[in-house]
């Protein structure tokens, strides 16, 4: 007897569309996974810090992943600028792996390859329309314009138009007017940590991803960037050859983009669903935009997977409320909590004096202190 199998439809070739196929993969699935692979010789200048127990869970369910690729974090520290001094208020360092770094471009090269050596079908063409109600994708080119999917997961970065049937409208949304600035530095400093900068003209975080490279993520008002905008590469210099406190660093290009809060409070319809930064946008600061992704990952996978165990169809089937359920809490409450942590590092002239207060004494509250380690790296779940 040869066992129907069920199809999965995976559009979007960034890292959440090509971790997805990897690690929801089974032998009782057949995946098309959807996207312009084009993109991937783009270089993109960002490295993002995933937390151990992502990490653990990428190494358990992504066969042969490079290890190399991640480099573990065990120091974190955090400044403020207060009175144009940098003061350091909260320090983890404790020996153990805290959260691991990698080069976005490098990553996804190496799960295209992976993806690849499991011959999952990638499909190089654009997706013209969804019927959500009949579950079809319909293509712009080719002879087979139409096919039909018993789960269609939609990972097509945070603006894509073909949400629109899916949310409703119904979202949480902020427009920050803010722009962030990344890129990445090479340098011969030893030993860098990496840091988290609260400075006057807004956050700036500090990753170095390999032994003398470091990623940086720079989030300034609009009207500052606007101003300065001809020389933001020039300010920026200063403020980190004055932070480091050497003139050896080499700046690579940098790219900017506007800021915005968007969380989805529809997550699915009928057999569609949101996955990825358009489920849930947030605001760089807390570096947890991508933890939040892949703990929706492993929410989906577990889910399909116990639907397999029990012989179960994934077609019409309670997976996706059941994902909704679950991940909707964490999902709007982290991020509401990180739009909370961006107003209170603000700069504001009435609260700055007892923020700075509050901060000189964050590193001696253990019960604090320990919460935020635990929630960085688990979320809500622990």
């Amino acid at each position: 007897i040869i066992m129907k199998k069920h199809k999965i439809c995976i559009i979007g070739g960034g890292l959440s569309g090509l971790m997805s196929a990897l690690i929801i993969n089974d032998p009782e699935i057949d995946i098309d996974l959807i996207g312009n692979y084009k993109k991937l010789n783009t270089r993109d200048l960002r490295a993002t810090a995933i937390s151990e127990s992502n990490y653990i869970f990428l190494k358990q369910n992504i066969s042969k992943l490079d290890k190399t690729i991640f480099s573990p974090v065990k120091k974190i520290n955090l400044f403020y600028e207060k009175d144009k001094k940098i003061n350091n208020f909260l320090n983890f360092d404790e020996g153990k792996n805290l959260m691991f770094l990698f080069e976005n471009n490098e990553l996804k090269s190496h799960l295209l390859s992976l993806i690849k050596k499991i011959k999952l079908k990638i499909i190089k063409n654009e997706v013209e329309k969804i019927n959500i109600s009949n579950n079809e994708v319909a293509f712009k080119k080719g002879n087979n314009r139409k096919k039909n999917y018993d789960l269609i997961i939609l990972c097509l970065g945070s603006n894509s138009k073909l949400y629109s049937k899916v949310v409703d409208n119904r979202e949480i949304t902020k427009n920050y007017n803010e722009y962030s600035i990344t890129g990445s530095v090479s340098h011969r400093l030893k030993n860098l940590s990496s840091r988290q900068y609260f400075l006057n003209e807004g956050p700036l975080a500090i990753l170095p991803f390999k032994k003398n490279l470091f990623s940086f993520v720079w989030s300034i008002d609009s009207k500052y960037y606007d101003i300065n905008n001809k020389n933001i590469l020039i300010l920026l210099k200063r403020r980190l050859r004055k932070i480091l406190n050497t003139t050896k660093l080499k700046f690579n290009k940098i790219n900017s983009y506007p800021l915005k809060l968007s969380i989805k409070k529809n997550y699915y319809k009928n057999n569609t669903l949101i996955l990825g930064d358009g489920l849930h946008t947030v605001h760089p600061i807390a570096g947890q935009g991508f933890n939040l992704i892949l703990r929706d990952i492993k929410v989906l996978h577990d889910l399909i997977k116990f639907n397999l165990s029990l012989g179960l169809t994934l077609k019409d089937s309670s997976i996706l409320k059941e994902f909704s359920d679950n991940r909707k809490p964490e999902n709007i409450f982290l991020g509401l909590g990180i739009d909370l942590t961006r107003k209170f590092f603000k700069k504001n002239k009435y609260f700055d004096p007892i923020k700075g207060i509050i901060l000189d004494n964050f590193n001696n509250n253990q019960i604090l202190k320990k919460f935020s380690k635990v929630v960085s790296n688990k979320g809500l779940s622990f």
